[in-house]
């Protein structure tokens, strides 16, 4: 199941209709009712499918001071906030989709999960060890992307850690077909995602391309700390 769906969405990216929105905010709102209208099918892949860590993940983990408190922004249906958990590190899942956060909470009670915006997060400065954002960020455009890396800084403690997953890329827009319609997507640039980091304030660990690991087609994998 979860091949064939990620060679769906690897199709997709593969002809993204750079359709004009209005402003950053719409491209989120349509995207977020894109996944709720969508949910089962995405549910069958990223909630009820056997669970593989992703790579990355991994490292981030092994980079991560014992018993970090961590930030998984997009948790979706909280499968990597439940490995994270598992694997001895505090931890809150973070999605703007309350459907996909039921189904978390239902899958782990114990959970902490919160609604909330990725660029209007109710969190003080300093407040996380280090942030998970696996395939969230590419639903942002640019610039709100440019601003989000500006205060996820903030929010991270000196030292701390960002990991994220990007897609890689020239051309950003609405997906108008494919396995999940009316999702806004934006790709980078290796130097490009580079150069976006570090005006935001991070220190980059890894920021390498990587294709069809836990997800069909290239994708930037970041590594990177808050300098101290």
């Amino acid at each position: 199941m979860a091949d064939c769906a990620e060679s769906i969405v690897a199709s997709t990216l593969a002809s993204i209709e750079g359709q004009a929105i209005s402003s950053p905010r719409d491209a989120v709102a349509q995207t977020a009712q894109a996944y709720h209208d969508h949910r089962e099918r995405f549910l069958q892949v990223w909630g009820k499918s056997p669970y593989r860590c992703p790579p990355l993940l991994g490292d981030f983990l092994r980079f991560a001071r014992r018993k970090a408190y961590l930030l998984d922004l997009g948790c979706g249906a909280g499968q990597d906030a439940r490995a994270i958990r598992r694997a001895g590190f505090r931890v809150v899942g973070l999605d703007l989709n309350r459907s996909l956060l039921d189904y978390a909470r239902r899958r782990s009670p114990r959970l902490t999960l919160v609604q909330a915006d990725v660029r209007n997060l109710p969190y003080v400065t300093g407040a996380f060890d280090g942030l998970w954002a696996a395939a969230s960020l590419i639903h942002l455009p640019k610039i709100a992307v440019h601003a989000s890396f500006r205060r996820l800084a903030k929010l991270t403690k000196p030292g701390g850690l960002f990991a994220a997953t990007l897609i890689h890329g020239r051309h950003s827009g609405m997906v108008q077909n494919g396995w999940i319609p009316g999702r806004f997507i934006s790709r980078w640039h290796k130097q490009e995602l580079a150069r976006a980091l570090r005006r935001a304030g991070w220190q980059i660990i890894e920021l390498k391309i990587v294709s069809n690991q836990e997800r069909k087609g290239r994708w930037l994998n970041l590594l990177a700390r808050r300098p101290i």
